[in-house]
């Protein structure tokens, strides 16, 4: 059985997300942040990272979500969640599935340290501005590529999984106002049953 290592409002939500989509047998470790917020030095005797999400997998232990969960894809998904690799979908999949990580968060986590006064000067400055331009740039881009479709890909697949953190993270900071489209595709994604399931699992 897969063993999922979850902090509390975390990116390890998506990967009990996904194993609930995949119906596939897991089971929690959970921990708690700290007055920090930071992850407890108890991770670290999990993985050296010291953070979450981690999985283990018999004899494998995995870190870092988005290989987490092209490997539960690829391992455990049955030829659901991903566009076959020799399709044209496929590099489109690969682009969301890093996209989550490689470039939406970076100014989403900025904005958030800013916000919680832990960047000085807040976000007055070259760095407010930056990440100002970034998010809008970024928003506006998901946006157009989502389009009128319901689901990033056109059908559901674990890239919507992965951007589902992010767009999240950015409805609640209050940053999709002006984007109806990327609004209702976030509630799409929260009205799930898997992701109401994973939601009441962590």
């Amino acid at each position: 059985m897969i063993t999922v290592y979850h902090l509390n409002e975390s990116r390890s939500l998506r990967i009990v997300w996904l194993l609930e989509e995949m119906d596939t047998p897991y089971q929690i470790v959970r921990f708690e942040r700290d007055a920090t917020r930071r992850a407890p030095p108890e991770l670290a005797d999990v993985h050296p990272l010291g953070k979450s999400p981690v999985i283990r997998d018999g004899d494998l232990v995995l870190a870092e979500s988005g290989a987490i969960v092209e490997y539960l894809v690829e391992r455990h998904g049955g030829g659901r969640f991903a566009p076959r690799p020799e399709t044209a979908a496929y590099a489109s999949y690969l682009h969301w599935v890093h996209f989550a990580e490689g470039s939406a968060m970076l100014p989403l986590l900025l904005d958030l340290f800013m916000a919680m006064g832990m960047i000085p000067g807040g976000k007055d400055g070259l760095l407010g501005d930056f990440v100002k331009q970034e998010l809008g740039r970024q928003l506006a881009y998901v946006d157009a590529e989502l389009g009128d479709k319901a689901y990033l890909l056109g059908a559901f697949t674990a890239a919507d999984v992965m951007m589902g953190f992010p767009l999240d993270f950015a409805e609640r900071q209050g940053h999709l106002a002006s984007h109806p489209r990327l609004q209702e595709y976030v509630a799409r994604l929260r009205a799930r049953p898997a992701y109401a399931r994973a939601q009441a699992a962590a």
